[in-house]
């Protein structure tokens, strides 16, 4: 879970010195290219001189040398093309240099190595491992907190090294699946909390992730506990929590999951097989009705899921059950007529809570989905499942703010016990930031 977004942000912190380490090698191009350039025009002056001096020869031996007049006139010639391609090389090296760091700069003094200097150093290291030289290696790059320390000219962050900056970030939100609206969420929160504010270059990093931080928690709602609010009802009558979501979304599995945590704590529930149009769904419900050891209630395949429901509910009252867990019938969510559907079954259970589970690792589709579902029959939490195998992990950041309903559990593998609790701090861990 997370790795992938992890893996980019932390990407990103350490991309500082890339920048400026290419502009460095650029400008080294650049400068070799135009001695490069300089060696030529001279190598093509001196082949020039050396055949006119070759001519010279020739007409020497023939008695027919040019006069002296005309000989001194191309010899003045030949030193100005030169003077001016020397010229010309030094404006144009000039020019280049003035853009390279300082500390790249070398004139154009001979180098003397200083070779008792050296001779200590190398004495100086020789103890050292290379493991040792790895590690210093690591610890000389410069972060992404470097290079926005560098950019920032004051002890204040101004907009424009804020947005310069910021790309990056976005980018590889947007990349992990992370909606454009909890994007600029994110943006207006880390603005909010850095531009403007004064602070020293050594707090970069600090002031970053702490705003980071800051700016993910805006946009993740926990669920709490959903047990304890169960065993809070006062009334009679049974918790009702109605489940749906798209076909393979992990409903059911999620159904039993829950079932199987509630008998841990002591309350039965009883399971309503709603889902009478799928092959096979009433079987696989009730084969883990009977592995966890708790009651269904079951109908017909074709019958009203509506029925189905309100049978289980009657059931579980009759029994004195404290709870009921209604499976429904997986439905696209852009078919209108399966959605009306679910508003029948809604209005006959009176659920408690309305739960859609979605796949965390379809990202924006499991978005819109719990969008949907919420604007027709109203959603009052989340659970996503397969969320351990959803490396990018951005339904998990964009589903809560999207809906503005909570999360109450992550489904993070194929046993019962693979139900955990949605923790705001487990996904600041998951990605490196508590």
């Amino acid at each position: 879970m997370f790795g992938k977004l992890r893996e980019k942000l932390s990407g990103w912190f350490r991309k500082g010195k890339e920048e400026p380490e290419k502009q460095k090698k650029s400008n080294k191009v650049v400068v070799k290219r135009e001695e490069r350039e300089v060696e030529k025009k001279v190598k093509k002056i001196k082949e020039e001189k050396a055949e006119e001096e070759e001519k010279e020869k020739v007409s020497e031996e023939k008695g027919a040398r040019p006069p002296a007049s005309k000989r001194e006139k191309e010899i003045k010639e030949e030193k100005v093309i030169e003077k001016g391609v020397e010229e010309d090389l030094k404006e144009k090296a000039d020019a280049i240099l003035e853009e390279v760091p300082v500390e790249f700069k070398t004139g154009t003094q001979k180098y003397e190595p200083d070779v008792e200097a050296i001779q200590k150093r190398a004495e100086e290291l020789g103890e050292e491992t290379e493991e040792e030289v790895e590690e210093k290696a690591v610890e000389e790059k410069k972060s992404f907190f470097g290079f926005l320390a560098r950019k920032l000219t004051t002890s204040e962050l101004k907009e424009e090294d804020f947005d310069s900056v910021f790309d990056e970030i976005e980018m590889t939100l947007l990349e992990n699946n992370v909606a454009l609206g909890v994007v600029d969420k994110i943006k207006e929160s880390l603005k909010g909390d850095l531009v403007g504010k004064k602070f020293s270059k050594k707090e970069v990093e600090g002031k970053i992730l702490g705003a980071l931080k800051n700016a993910i928690d805006g946009v993740l709602i926990e669920g709490g506990g959903l047990i304890e609010k169960i065993k809070r009802k006062e009334s009679k009558e049974p918790f009702v929590i109605l489940f749906f979501g798209i076909n393979g979304s992990g409903k059911t599995t999620s159904i039993a999951k829950l079932a199987w945590k509630l008998k841990k704590e002591g309350i039965e529930p009883v399971l309503a097989a709603g889902d009478t149009f799928r092959a096979a769904s009433i079987e696989q419900l009730e084969t883990h009705a009977t592995k966890i050891g708790v009651e269904i209630v079951k109908g017909d395949y074709g019958k009203d899921p509506a029925s189905v429901a309100f049978d289980a509910i009657a059931f579980a009252r009759k029994h004195k059950k404290k709870v009921v867990l209604i499976d429904t019938a997986g439905r696209m969510y852009t078919k209108q007529n399966l959605m009306k559907e679910m508003e029948k079954i809604v209005k006959v259970s009176k659920p408690d809570l309305k739960i859609f589970v979605g796949e965390s690792i379809t990202g924006n589709d499991a978005v819109e989905q719990a969008r949907t579902f919420n604007e027709t029959v109203g959603i009052d939490g989340i659970i996503l499942s397969k969320a351990d195998v959803d490396e990018k992990a951005g339904t998990i950041l964009s589903v809560s703010y999207v809906t503005g309903k909570p999360i109450f559990y992550l489904g993070v593998g194929q046993k019962y016990v693979d139900l955990e609790e949605f923790s705001k701090k487990n996904v600041f861990e998951g990605l490196g930031l508590e």
